[in-house]
């Protein structure tokens, strides 16, 4: 499926075509402890294509969503990384279940994806998010359900790519969950409905934070050809990864677009890098800060940095005409400092039946293994969850970020629509050289603010 170049699409068209909150919507009118029905007895067939960590995680927590499953094949770029993340797996269930694939279902290289989601009716799509718009397509094309990892794309034609494929999902009437797993965290769907009854006003302001020292580097090895060391070291390239302010900072971002109930307009900022700089920081920038200004007058301020000995705060808070509200706290107050509301976690649920991420009634629902909750509950029952449409949105918007820090200019938000930017080739394979390349000193170009242009 090919994106249509030649019809520009507008900012008003795309927001209004599209739900905001599509997960909170759908997702709570499926209650989790039902899985009547519509596939009952039918033992779901679950690939995992992409694992490293996160997709180990995912595919734990998908097995404990739903007891008539059955893990049938694993995908990666890497033979070592399927072994190692099967031997994790086998070992978090070991006298629990039996985790057993065949070994030929043990799938390794670029094209490994469609053979593990060939034998699936449910995919964990979780592999560098470069990959995510053919992998969606592949899946959705084919009658699976999906559970993706964020962001899902990396570039503004993949994104264009996961909408018409979203689209497609919705006709087929095929369950969507994206990890952006705020939209399953009690604390933030709590807040959120006290916002939109009123109680701080209409939002004009925020703040957004994914500040922290950084993640992984792993450093080149010796004789590893520029193709393998790129997809070793992922992070730092952006046809990969996008850059952290797109594959962490989408989660406070999304927040903001899911609270201020919009999207931006327009977006302005500056970056850089001054701390992690070397030659296996690959392409990104260590600091992000962007304005981002919606058709509603509201103005969010940005932050994420990755910069060790440094300040660290992942949180979001919001300014609106009768009080505010600081997530980190649950908290909303008033103008005068009032308090207004306080989140309390540990307060009983109300399901009858708790799912095994509420198997202690008291507990605080994890986000991580509701989303897989919903999503196997809504199989289970013929509901459709639809997140790809919010989640390309959301992504978009971290894409405007980056490239209004990278080319220092104001970016509309049709402008990253409909830009033909394209960082992920439709190809790859390990004999060919990826789409950046080192200079002769082994150093990558970055982004330069009055000369990067889009």
């Amino acid at each position: 499926m090919k994106s249509n170049q030649n019809n520009l699409l507008s900012r008003r068209n795309f927001v209004k075509s599209t739900t905001l909150a599509t997960t909170g919507l759908l997702s709570a009118s499926i209650p989790v402890g039902a899985m009547a029905n519509v596939n009952g007895d039918k033992k779901l067939k679950i690939a995992l294509v992409g694992c490293g960590g996160r997709g180990t995680g995912a595919i734990v927590q998908a097995l404990q969503a739903d007891e008539n499953t059955e893990l049938v094949a694993m995908a990666d770029a890497f033979q070592d990384r399927v072994e190692k993340s099967l031997k994790a797996v086998q070992e978090h269930f070991d006298g629990v279940m039996k985790i057993k694939i065949k070994p030929k279902n043990l799938f390794s290289g670029f094209d490994a994806y469609k053979k593990a989601i060939d034998l699936a009716d449910v995919v964990i799509l979780t592999t560098p998010p470069g990959f995510r718009p053919y992998h969606f397509e592949y899946a959705i094309e084919n009658g699976k359900h999906v559970f993706m990892e964020k962001p899902v794309a990396t570039d503004p034609v993949g994104v264009r790519k996961v909408l018409d494929v979203a689209r497609m999902a919705k006709e087929k009437k095929l369950n969507v969950v994206v990890g952006l797993q705020r939209h399953y965290q009690k604390k933030y769907i709590d807040v959120l409905k006290r916002v939109n009854d009123g109680q701080i006003g209409k939002i004009t302001g925020g703040q957004v934070y994914w500040n922290s020292r950084g993640v992984w580097v792993r450093a080149r090895e010796t004789n590893q050809t520029e193709m393998e060391y790129q997809m070793r070291n992922w992070y730092y390239f952006n046809w990969l990864c996008g850059d952290h302010i797109l594959e962490q900072h989408i989660h406070n971002i999304d927040v903001a677009n899911w609270f201020v109930g919009d999207y931006p307009e327009k977006a302005q900022g500056m970056g850089g890098r001054q701390v992690r700089n070397g030659k296996d920081h690959g392409e990104i920038f260590d600091h992000h800060f962007v304005e981002f200004t919606y058709n509603t007058g509201a103005v969010i301020s940005s932050q994420c940095r990755h910069q060790p000995g440094c300040m660290s705060r992942v949180d979001e808070s919001f300014q609106g005409t009768k009080g505010s509200v600081n997530m980190r706290h649950g908290e909303l107050i008033d103008l005068e400092g009032n308090e207004i509301f306080t989140y309390k976690s540990g307060i009983k649920t109300k399901s009858s039946k708790p799912s095994r991420s509420e198997a202690n009634p008291f507990s605080e629902p994890n986000p991580y293994q509701v989303e897989h909750d919903k999503l196997f509950a809504s199989i289970r029952n013929g509901g459709v969850i639809a997140d790809a449409e919010n989640g390309a949105k959301s992504t978009l918007t971290a894409i405007m970020g980056r490239m209004a820090t990278y080319s220092g200019k104001e970016i509309t938000w049709d402008q990253a629509l409909n830009s033909n930017l394209q960082l992920m080739p439709e190809n790859v394979d390990w004999n060919s050289n990826p789409p950046t390349m080192p200079d002769v000193n082994g150093l990558y170009s970055i982004p330069t603010p009055g000369i990067t242009t889009f």
